[in-house]
């Protein structure tokens, strides 16, 4: 699975559309009536409003430029339940050796993880460890405190 394609689910894909759509439409328009503005104030090489406009231009076409690219080459992922194995999009519950509480996570694309809502990329160690584990596999991986063993509650 290392292809230059970003996996992305559907609702993720149309969040950076929403956001390229607002960069291009409303956020150019501000940076540039901001450099018109800077440019009025008169010497460009002091002038402090005009560098940070300049900037910020920069760092707009920077990300239009990201999620253009992004947009074009993603692939969308439906979760397809296939005998219960963990794939992108999968929602899997999983418990800690030797741990009561279980934790829930979402496989994702690597552009769309985030730990504090509990969606893990399908790159990282703990998601690598888990594609293809059905409900009740067990499974280590490494972590920097040492081998971890877990077990698949559910999968869905």
């Amino acid at each position: 699975m290392t292809d230059t394609h970003a996996f992305l689910t559907s609702e993720k894909f149309e969040e950076l559309k929403k956001e390229l759509e607002h960069l291009k439409t409303v956020r150019r328009k501000e940076v540039a009536e901001s450099l018109e503005y800077a440019r009025s104030l008169g010497d460009l090489s002091e002038n402090a409003e005009y560098q940070e406009a300049r900037d910020m231009q920069a760092a707009i076409e920077e990300r239009i430029a990201y999620l253009e690219k992004t947009i074009k080459e993603a692939k969308i992922v439906a979760h397809e339940k296939k005998g219960g194995a963990v794939g992108l999009g999968s929602v899997v519950s999983i418990q800690k050796d030797k741990d009561k509480d279980s934790r829930t996570y979402t496989i994702v694309g690597s552009d769309e993880a985030n730990i504090h809502e509990h969606k893990l990329s399908y790159l990282s160690p703990l998601g690598e460890a888990l594609m293809g584990k059905a409900k009740g596999d067990e499974f280590t991986f490494d972590t920097p405190a040492g081998k971890q063993k877990y077990k698949v509650l559910k999968v869905e």
